[in-house]
């Protein structure tokens, strides 16, 4: 008898893994594309201010703070993506077989997502020197921007990831991802009791003052209570669908 030699390869750590799911965000069509957009949106918005604001908003912080605001709606698709292509490509089954702790591969995807969420502020302040370099305004930029704007854009791509860890399917995370923080912001405003409630738990109030200024104690709070809920319990879920999930 022939004794069958086993050969063990070591396993791939996390930033190999995190680079690779990186790498895939960009490899399909739509996440080229989609790629490109944001970066265009925040280019776009800088000129627009250039050609149409006024003239306190032509500096660096403003401009800085506008390519934020803009390239903010759309990053959370990415993360969407990054996550149900396994199921709407059929990559899910080979993604898992090369690594079956699928545990693993979510962290690398969130590694992505997280560095994929500096990027973007790394293009948005581009975007804003050149703007006001051409506009001759103000270049004080606060340190606390940096900070806060960069946090801005991570939790942009974590909220697009937990989504579609949770529903698994492109079209039904992207719309729900905006439409329920929507319908709980629109009754928030609408219906008194639920107001208070809403200063903690409606995105659209909390992360609101984290690109106009240094967050108070409450502030902060109230950020982390809401992104408990719409990231923290959402990745959750997502995370027990995972794992029950049969792939094929």
């Amino acid at each position: 008898m022939t004794a069958i030699a086993e050969t063990s390869y070591p396993r791939a750590g996390l930033p190999r893994l995190a680079r690779i799911e990186l790498r895939k965000m960009a490899d399909t069509r739509a996440g080229f594309w989609l790629l490109l957009v944001v970066a265009l949106m925040g280019a776009a918005i800088v000129t627009i201010t250039l050609l149409a604001g006024e003239a306190k908003d032509q500096d660096l912080h403003s401009l800085f703070q506008g390519a934020l605001w803009t390239v903010s709606i759309l990053l959370p698709v990415l993360g969407i993506l990054a996550v149900t292509s396994e199921w709407t490509q059929r990559t899910g089954l080979t993604t898992f077989a090369l690594v079956p702790e699928r545990e693993r591969v979510v962290a690398a995807k969130v590694m992505a997502a997280v560095a994929l969420g500096v990027a973007a502020v790394v293009a948005s302040l581009v975007a804003a020197t050149v703007g006001n370099l051409l506009a001759g305004g103000s270049w004080d930029l606060p340190t606390w921007l940096l900070g806060q704007g960069t946090l801005f854009e991570v939790l942009a791509m974590l909220g697009g990831v937990a989504f579609g860890l949770a529903f698994m399917n492109s079209a039904l995370a992207i719309v729900l991802y905006y439409l329920l923080p929507t319908v709980w912001a629109i009754l928030g405003e609408t219906v008194h009791a639920l107001d208070k409630p809403a200063n903690w738990l409606d995105t659209s109030r909390t992360l609101e003052p984290v690109l106009d200024g240094r967050l108070t104690g409450t502030e902060w709070a109230q950020l982390g209570t809401s992104l408990g809920v719409w990231i923290g319990l959402v990745l959750l879920i997502g995370l027990w669908r995972l794992r029950r999930t049969e792939l094929k």
